[in-house]
């Protein structure tokens, strides 16, 4: 059977890294992105040019209609999906709760919530064996934020990472029965261009010497973590959050 993986938030970071090592590992992959139509174009060049297939699709995932289509140019495109990475993740500026205004957390809440949720109907209603499908595996991208709750930095991005925890073991008591394994990572601090968005670019080398490994992590090594939660070697792993962070 082909398999056909979507990766939210595709065009750089985690995402980029996890839809170039499905398509090496023999995926047709959907980059998915919101504005950076060059990046993602790139990716997709770069995954034909490697001898894969892929297909780069625009859309805001926070919203219900972009949703929709992005999953019928699946559809027409590539066929049927049998795996989902919800990857997509917006940090803003650092702050305290005091400060924040509604309209970022509705921002924040959208993009690391409400797209997940979107997303994973949208591959439930095309993988559930009750629903004529062949079955599938979804992965969340949570951060090691929903575990310190990040107070005085960024409490809104760490309260979304723990809706997306607790939605991924909900999630995995659900659609289990239909055949379809629910899992998630939870990234330490990986050196990718989130951090940047927060206004603390040089968070990662800043913390590295906190992590007991020592270092940063890479977005290569946190793909490793999501690809094999979708193989067949964790065929039984259902409902996981995994810690990828260089210790707990």
């Amino acid at each position: 059977m082909k398999q056909v993986i979507l990766v939210t938030g595709s065009g750089r970071g985690i995402g980029a890294a996890t839809a170039l090592l499905a398509s090496r590992r023999g995926y047709a992959v959907c980059i998915n992105y919101h504005s950076n139509a060059a990046a993602a174009e790139r990716l997709r060049a770069q995954i034909v040019a490697e001898g894969g297939e892929a297909i780069a699709v625009q859309a805001d995932v926070g919203v219900e209609a972009d949703v929709l289509r992005l999953f019928s140019t699946i559809d027409e495109e590539l066929g049927p999906l049998t795996a989902l990475v919800n990857n997509v993740g917006v940090l803003e500026q650092q702050g305290k709760l005091a400060d924040m205004s509604a309209e970022r957390l509705q921002r924040v809440f959208n993009t690391n919530i409400l797209s997940y949720f979107l997303c994973s109907r949208e591959a439930v209603r095309r993988m559930s064996k009750a629903r004529g499908g062949q079955g599938g595996g979804i992965v969340n991208v949570s951060s090691g934020a929903a575990r310190h709750g990040g107070g005085n930095v960024y409490i809104d991005y760490a309260a979304s990472k723990g809706a997306v925890d607790v939605m991924t073991l909900g999630l995995s008591k659900e659609v289990g029965p239909e055949g379809i394994r629910v899992n998630c990572v939870r990234p330490g601090i990986i050196y990718t261009e989130i951090h940047a968005s927060g206004g603390d670019p040089d968070r990662v080398d800043k913390l590295a010497s906190t992590v007991p490994l020592g270092r940063g992590g890479q977005p290569e090594e946190i793909a490793e973590t999501i690809l094999w939660l979708l193989s067949e070697q964790a065929s039984y792993v259902s409902g996981a959050i995994i810690d990828a962070a260089g210790a707990r």
